[in-house]
């Protein structure tokens, strides 16, 4: 009983680890708002620079994994996406994908 009662606490400890482990979608929302200077109010830029409404979710976190990694050269890109971890990445990409173009 003593065992099951443990294996039992442990699975709900576990599992809060793992929500807390997400990033609200007002918190994704709030970091993707950092990329409106260039991108435009939710990813619909002006004309000379790359949309990110609509975009393809895993093409976008390609791109920023990229960046941060030194493969895809950039002007300042590459500098922001250090700023980032790969999970906070993983959200403004979903913010990103989910807005209309």
């Amino acid at each position: 009983m003593k065992m099951k009662l443990l294996l039992t606490a442990a699975s709900w400890l576990a599992l809060s680890g793992l929500a807390q482990a997400q990033i609200d979608p007002l918190q994704a929302r709030s970091l993707a708002a950092s990329c409106a200077a260039c991108h435009g109010t939710d990813g619909r830029a002006q004309p000379g620079m790359e949309s990110l409404a609509g975009a393809n979710k895993d093409d976008m976190v390609k791109k920023m994994l990229d960046f941060k990694a030194g493969r895809k050269p950039a002007t300042i890109m590459h500098q922001l996406a250090k700023g980032y971890s790969d999970e906070q990445i993983v959200a403004i990409a979903s913010y990103f994908a989910a807005q209309k173009k």
